[in-house]
């Protein structure tokens, strides 16, 4: 196991820096994995890392807070950064060969207004994207970057982001980027609440109150696996149960696991997921369940 962080590329010379580092280990035929964040690590990400390990003899781990995936009103200022706190955690793990952390003008150096732009048709608009119109386009358009300047042989993802794990690897098939995509379960607390950087915003009675989320989604797993098929009454009746607890729920919904589409009666349910966002206080929760 490595003892520390063997790198850590921010500022000016940051891409240049990456690209020659990565250009030797390519001279020395060692494969490479990336895992992006916007820092403010908690288990999960940690967890991203060690399968990283698992797929590569090298690990980039880049901590950039993307202004691009953030919408009017949202909290791209008040986001937590916690850099040192952050290389401390890599530190500690030992699995990391280079921490890369950026600028917004190292990574777009036209500014985020005019920068170019990737658009994923389709995935983007539904859910979250129906919500948070333009998010998914910043998230690959900043993934589409990284990928760039780290060229890794494999991309690791969490499944609790799972509209933009289906949105970045139709990315990635689509720009026929030579990547392998590897996502990993969700991490979740001891009471059951999938692991977030957000979940730092909720209250102390918020906090005792958010695993509900996940509890209304496993109501609907059940129903599902004992042969349930109207899936608009699961959704109603979850909705209900969280507005009536205090939440602010966006949407629950029962969606076709491979592209996000509704599905019909006849949908097998190992081709199902239940998905969910909703407004805790100041923090937005999402979760998601395999029926």
């Amino acid at each position: 196991m490595r003892e520390e962080i063997r790198s850590v590329l921010s500022g000016a010379e940051s891409i240049f820096g990456v690209r020659e580092r990565v250009g030797q280990w390519r001279d020395a035929k060692e494969t490479i994995a990336l895992v992006p964040t916007m820092g403010n690590l908690h288990e999960g990400h940690l967890s991203l890392i060690r399968l990283a390990s698992q797929h590569a003899r090298r690990v980039i781990c880049s901590i950039f807070v993307n202004p691009t995936q953030f919408g009017g009103g949202e909290d791209y200022t008040s986001y937590p950064r916690t850099l040192q706190e952050d290389k401390k955690k890599l530190g500690a793990q030992g699995l990391v060969d280079l921490l890369f952390c950026p600028s917004e003008r190292d990574i777009y150096p036209l500014g985020a207004e005019t920068s170019v732009e990737i658009k994923v048709p389709g995935l983007s608009s539904e859910l979250c994207g129906a919500t948070r119109p333009g998010h998914f386009s910043g998230v690959a358009s900043v993934v589409c970057r990284f990928l760039n300047i780290t060229t890794p042989d494999t991309l690791l993802l969490g499944e609790k982001d799972y509209q933009q794990l289906l949105v970045l690897t139709r990315m990635i098939e689509d720009l026929k980027f030579p990547v392998t995509v590897v996502s990993a379960p969700i991490l979740r607390e001891s009471d059951g609440l999938a692991m977030s950087s957000r979940n730092r915003y909720l209250e102390v009675r918020q906090r005792k109150l958010a695993p509900r989320l996940h509890v209304e989604l496993e109501q609907i797993q059940k129903a599902l696996r004992k042969g349930a098929s109207d899936y608009h009454l699961l959704e109603s009746e979850a909705l209900r149960s969280l507005k009536k607890v205090g939440f602010r729920p966006e949407y629950v919904e029962v969606r076709r696991a491979s592209d996000l589409a509704k599905p019909n009666g006849k949908a097998r349910r190992n081709e199902l997921v239940v998905l969910a966002a909703a407004w805790l206080g100041k923090a937005r929760l999402i979760d998601n369940v395999r029926a």
